[in-house]
């Protein structure tokens, strides 16, 4: 049951990019360079001194920032970039003239796959984000097999882009403090066209895999860097959501240098190397993505005991097109290992139901701090042809939803391939 909207028009993302103007690449490098300059930064190309377009650009993702970096590794090449459609808000138009490829994250869009082939047959440069999100915790996200299909369908050169700082510089969980970190970006060519040519899909997903291998607080405290702002901590129960000594779920918050438990009162201290300290007695865990993925341990034996289950009145803006989001009130939003996502709302005097199965989802696209409906933090809930960003009633749940979404995949993926 689909919403019942007055405009049943969407925004149509089944388009092919335009071939970005020269006099446009230009300005976009100006843009950058301007945007970059109180920003101390480095951009390193390894390997790439004869190659020329087309080739496929894979990065990691940390900020808006990583756009920036990739335009002064790039240029004076024209580049396509793969956006998700919360990109073309109010200015579709501009994201059009730039030559951005239109995509709603997690869904299977076929037309986007024609839309590259596009590009590189044109002989440009196709960058994409293939973890579809910012780094939650500065280490490498999910990244889906069908990578090394779309690059043995394209033939060309494969680079892969890894920054480095970008998160310690503006955490997704914080993006309006930002913090003075120097900025390190690194393009690589990984495969020629002969390699993507001789190597298995298998082999290909194999070899992105070991690129994007990538700790931002290993880098911080090998690389020396001090983060000395007093607010460095602030956020960081977002990702850091259960208490390792009480087990309590969504009973973290955080402020100034501290990140802490309201259940049972342990507080622990973000220090200015990166490292994590324990006011009081022992320290769970000194490095910030080993209590991350602790947590996401603890959520997928949940999910093996049958246990895990998820339910909440959240309240829902759509984005059926890219000049508003529709606020559609309060719906109830279900998660579990059987039906994934289901949404159940009521707008304009009818019931609507969306649905994704746990196999339409290998990820989760989480906001925390979404600044273009209110800042809270929400999910998008996506089909081929709407968004739905979903604010739960409780708090400080997403990042649990989005490892339940990851894991619950990889059960459900694994039982289908054996």
């Amino acid at each position: 049951m689909d919403v019942n909207y007055r405009n049943q028009k969407r925004y149509k993302t089944a388009k092919y990019p335009i071939c970005q103007p020269i006099y446009l690449t230009w300005l976009i490098q100006v843009l950058s360079t301007i945007m970059l300059a109180s920003k101390k930064h480095k951009v390193e190309c390894v390997g790439m001194e004869d190659l020329k377009p087309p080739y496929i650009l894979l990065s990691n993702h940390m900020s808006f920032v990583d756009f920036e970096l990739i335009s002064k590794g790039t240029y004076p090449a024209r580049v396509n970039n793969v956006v998700n459609i919360d990109g073309y808000y109010l200015r579709p138009w501009l994201m059009t003239w730039i030559g951005a490829i239109c995509t709603r994250k997690f869904t299977n869009d076929f037309h986007l796959v024609k839309s590259i082939k596009k590009v590189t047959s044109r002989g440009d440069i196709l960058c994409m984000y293939p973890e579809a999100r910012y780094s939650p915790c500065g280490i490498t996200s999910y990244l889906p097999d069908s990578l090394g299909s779309l690059i043995k369908m394209n033939k060309v050169p494969v680079v892969v882009a890894i920054h480095h700082g970008n998160h310690l510089h503006s955490p997704v969980w914080n993006v309006k403090k930002k913090r003075k970190v120097p900025m390190h970006t690194v393009l690589t060519r990984l495969l020629s066209a002969e390699q993507v040519k001789e190597m298995t899909a298998a082999e290909i997903n194999e070899a992105l895999r070991n690129a994007f291998v990538y700790d931002e607080y290993r880098y911080q405290k090998e690389s020396g860097i001090l983060i000395t702002e007093k607010y460095r901590a602030e956020g960081l129960h977002k990702v850091l959501y259960q208490c390792p000594h009480c087990m309590a779920e969504s009973k973290m918050a955080s402020k100034d240098t501290e990140i802490f438990c309201t259940e049972c009162g342990k507080r622990w201290t973000l220090c200015e190397d990166g490292t994590l300290s324990a006011n009081e007695g022992e320290t769970e865990f000194s490095h910030v993505p080993d209590w991350f993925n602790w947590e996401r341990e603890q959520v997928r034996a949940e999910i093996e005991r049958g246990e895990y289950s998820f339910e909440d009145e959240v309240d829902v803006h759509s984005m059926p097109r890219c000049y508003r989001f529709m606020p559609l009130g309060k719906a109830t939003l279900t998660h579990d290992v059987e039906n994934g996502f289901v949404l159940k709302g009521h707008y304009r005097g009818k019931d609507y139901e969306i649905r994704r199965s746990p196999l339409m989802n290998n990820s989760l696209h989480v906001e925390y701090d979404f600044p273009h409906i209110k800042p809270f933090d929400c999910v998008d809930i996506s089909t081929e042809s709407d968004s739905f960003y979903c604010y739960p009633t409780k708090e400080n749940v997403v990042t649990k939803l989005a490892f339940a979404t990851e894991e619950i995949y990889r059960i459900k993926i694994q039982n289908v391939r054996k």
